[in-house]
């Protein structure tokens, strides 16, 4: 028996034409049967989709009259989409602003998980207008609060691929989803209460010159407003088994990054008008929600904080609500000043030399050299601002692709920011190698010492603050492979700026066969010893939010 997803193409369009023939094409390309929705188009409108029908294709075209909404033209899509016996419907807006390239991308991902709903997330380009920008950043928060989730980035794109088993149970459980521009969200918060799992993909949006909108700027917004009303309500109605959903204790990869992106277009756009200080006070509201939610972040703030008060430093730990919230605006800070780095807003000053004599001795060598971080202060700025042929030399790894929304941003603002970087969960021979070769030509190697890769056993149990902490033994294994001098950097802010501290932490690592453990440990200690220095001078610029000295913090996802 063939269980494989029998997957259509639904497209609602009132009043949209001039698209409509490339996207059908589009679609019809890929094996896609289509359904067009005329929902009340005027007769020159309606015309052109009519002229569009060729069942030897797989095209039909059906018409309401009068106009339902969107919503309610979606929703007559899949009436006949199920009556043909479709299981999966892919929703495509009739406006041409979604990328159709991102539609086999969606197609695979509904392969993979045939229960799940596929959504994608909009990337938009500078023809975004900003008050819909903000006005969608809304809709988002709003949407958070009423899943008691994160995972559901964007509700309102309309490209998506529906598994219909589980609208058509949605549908005879007698919700009452709106007909019209709040159909998207309310539809997609509905099925993730059913326990739709919400998977997402990336796609690109633009805003086409001349595109007209159907929004109704007051009866949309009113229809919206009464919407996130039922939602909420719903929500409280659910309490208990939103909870129970709510993941458990997780990895770092997974915690570390949460809502990193935070609607940055937004906040940049912000912090150009009325200056950072005033950015972060508008932030506020929103890191207040994201400090309320997210309890295994907060408690491992509190956790890390507490702790660096017992050994010296200056915060007083015994009022942890307002020192947390404060930490976790740090780290909005800090998310805000890479993203105004990496676009140009931040001038080349702000970052400025503390000790900085060692990296001097490593510009001047011919061959590269292996750079350690931490996850405190703001490295990535320091990035940002370097001139183009530093930035060549470096070859940045990173543990983790969750922070995949934040990354596309930046890289949507200056290429250059995705420019050597490599996602590794482990260091293998193949890529050991590479970066030897690497390292040979003069590159420097940057990774991170305070953060243990998911698929790493490899770690050592080292004093950090007072308690042992498991270390990644990573960054020295590679060394002592690479053959090449190392240094610890590390970028703090300080007084309005921030101080880049560059220091030479070994000429070689050498690993000996008869004590190999104990010289791990011993450098795993002596960076720890570093990266204490730090975390007790700036605690709330400490940006590890899990549990940093569970052992077992290096497992996946529970």
């Amino acid at each position: 028996m063939n269980n494989a997803p029998r997957i259509c193409a639904i497209i609602p369009s009132h009043n949209h034409s001039r698209a409509m023939p490339g996207i059908v094409a589009a679609l019809t390309s890929l094996g896609l049967p289509v359904f067009i929705i005329d929902d009340g188009s005027n007769d020159a409108t309606a015309a052109a989709l009519a002229g569009l029908a060729d069942p030897s294709r797989g095209i039909a075209v059906a018409r309401l009259d009068p106009n339902q909404g969107k919503g309610g033209a979606v929703l007559h899509g899949f009436q006949l989409a199920m009556a043909a016996g479709y299981t999966h419907a892919l929703q495509v807006d009739a406006d041409g602003q979604h990328d159709l390239g991102a539609v086999p991308r969606l197609l695979a991902r509904i392969q993979g998980d045939p229960r799940a709903l596929i959504a994608g997330v909009p990337v938009y380009d500078r023809s975004v207008p900003m008050g819909r920008a903000i006005g969608r950043y809304v809709t988002h928060v709003w949407v958070w609060i009423e899943t008691l989730s994160f995972d559901i980035s964007d509700s309102m794109c309309g490209l998506r691929i529906y598994p219909l088993a589980a609208v058509a149970a949605l549908l005879a459980g007698g919700a009452n989803i709106g007909r019209r521009m709040d159909f998207d969200t309310e539809i997609m918060v509905r099925l993730f209460w059913d326990g739709i799992q919400v998977v997402e993909e990336p796609v690109a949006v633009v805003y086409p010159q001349g595109n007209t909108s159907n929004f109704d700027l007051w009866r949309d917004n009113l229809r919206i407003s009464a919407m996130h009303t039922r939602l909420f309500f719903g929500m409280l109605r659910r309490l208990p088994q939103l909870l129970r959903r709510r993941h458990g204790s997780r990895h770092w990869a997974w915690l570390a990054e949460r809502g990193a992106s935070w609607g940055l277009e937004v906040w940049a756009f912000a912090a150009g008008l009325l200056g950072r200080s005033a950015c972060l006070a508008l932030m506020s509201p929103v890191v207040f929600y994201f400090y309320l939610t997210g309890r295994e972040q907060r408690l491992a703030s509190w956790a890390f904080l507490q702790q660096a008060a017992a050994n010296g430093a200056v915060i007083d730990a015994t009022r942890l609500w307002p020192l947390g919230f404060r930490h976790f605006m740090s780290f909005a800070g800090r998310a805000l000043d890479t993203f105004l780095g990496w676009t140009g807003a931040v001038s080349p000053d702000a970052v400025r030399p503390g000790r900085v004599a060692d990296l001097a001795e490593a510009e001047r060598a011919s061959s590269g050299a292996l750079f350690i971080i931490g996850h405190i202060g703001n490295v990535d700025l320091a990035r940002a601002l370097l001139d183009d042929a530093t930035r060549r030399r470096l070859l940045v790894l990173v543990h983790t692709r969750h922070a995949e929304r934040y990354n596309h941003l930046l890289r949507k603002y200056r290429p250059v920011a995705a420019v050597n970087t490599r996602q590794v969960t482990d260091l293998g021979p193949a890529l050991a190698m590479e970066l030897k070769e690497r390292v040979e030509r003069g590159d420097w190697v940057v990774i991170a010492g305070d953060r243990v890769p998911i698929n790493s056993e490899r770690t050592s149990l080292v004093p950090f603050l007072g308690r042992p902490a498991p270390f990644s033994q990573g960054p020295y294994i590679l060394a002592a492979l690479l053959e090449c001098p190392v240094y610890t950097l590390f970028c703090l802010r300080q007084d309005g700026h921030h101080i880049l501290d560059v220091e030479k932490f070994a000429d070689r690592i050498d690993l000996p066969r008869q004590d190999r453990q104990q010289a791990l440990d011993r450098y795993a200690a002596l960076f720890a010893s570093r990266l204490e220095a730090y975390a007790r001078d700036f605690p709330l610029q400490w940006y590890n939010f899990f549990d940093f000295w569970n052992p077992g913090r290096k497992e996946g996802r529970s």
